[in-house]
């Protein structure tokens, strides 16, 4: 079964028609997720492509100036998909020329045709019987690899950043900032002097990498940033013992706070859930 269908301009991805979507269940919207992050980089994408996504099968054909995109049930032939897109990529191209296309500004420039021609070839090819599929031509198309189900991570953005996060990123800047000054003035002495504080010239150098790692997760998706998160707090925790003699006690511990503060935003900063939909 067909549950979703799609024309997008090939050049960038810009959406150009939608249908409707006749089974907007949780696995739909999160199969559209990643159809959205495909039409991206489509032009670098063979003509003919497939994907399963969520138990669910994406296929793509792209054609001139447009892709034709589609959402089918897995048990759904992908001769008959195929079938589908290229008339869906004939009967757009009839009616709209290149020029047409290229001069598309804003997305769904073509929506009537959504609402009308595809509407209906879709409803049309929602049930095909299985004699139908001895007659379609067989052209495999590129697979594309299976994509695991994404729990609102797949678009790399986060969430807003709170005031309590700049909060951290600014205590976090500033205890980087002494241990960098400490590192490099020690290490103008340690090279008069010997090398007898090369341990703790390294200690504040770590110490303020750490710091700006720390600022990066919290600003930036990153894979396992919860694991990273807590690793340079331990990083930072055990540099700044190492440093006891250099710093005070409440140096130590207004250091480790920060760092504890900023892997705590690190945490609870999660990726944005994108709710909006590509569909109309």
């Amino acid at each position: 079964m067909i549950l979703y269908a799609c024309i997008v301009r090939l050049q960038d991805g810009l959406p150009l028609s939608a249908s409707t979507d006749f089974h907007p269940n949780k696995q739909v919207l999160e199969c559209k997720k990643w159809l959205r992050r495909l039409c991206v980089n489509l032009c670098q994408q063979p003509a003919r492509g497939t994907a399963r996504v969520c138990d669910l099968s994406i296929h793509f054909c792209s054609a001139g100036d447009i892709s034709s995109l589609t959402i089918c049930s897995s048990s759904y032939q992908s001769t008959t998909a195929f079938s589908f897109l290229e008339e869906l990529n004939w009967e757009f191209s009839s009616l709209y020329n290149s020029t047409a296309i290229a001069l598309a500004s804003r997305p769904y420039a073509f929506l009537e045709f959504g609402k009308s021609r595809m509407i209906d070839a879709l409803s049309a090819w929602l049930f095909i019987p299985e004699t139908t599929y001895q007659h379609l031509p067989e052209s495999p198309p590129t697979r594309l690899a299976d994509v695991p189900a994404a729990h609102g991570a797949a678009n790399h953005r986060m969430s807003p950043v709170s005031v309590l996060g700049i909060l951290s990123l600014t205590l976090n800047i500033m205890c980087g900032a002494l241990s960098l000054i400490r590192g490099v003035h020690l290490a103008e002495n340690s090279f008069q002097d010997g090398y007898e504080n090369a341990g703790r010239v390294l200690a504040f150098l770590t110490a303020f990498s750490a710091s700006i790692l720390q600022c990066y997760l919290y600003l930036f998706y990153c894979p396992a940033r919860k694991l990273k998160s807590w690793g340079l707090l331990v990083v930072i925790g055990l540099c700044n013992v190492y440093l006891y003699g250099l710093r005070n006690l409440w140096q130590i511990s207004f250091h480790v706070f920060v760092a504890f503060l900023s892997a705590v935003q690190i945490v609870t900063r999660r990726p944005a859930d994108r709710r909006s939909d590509c569909g109309v």
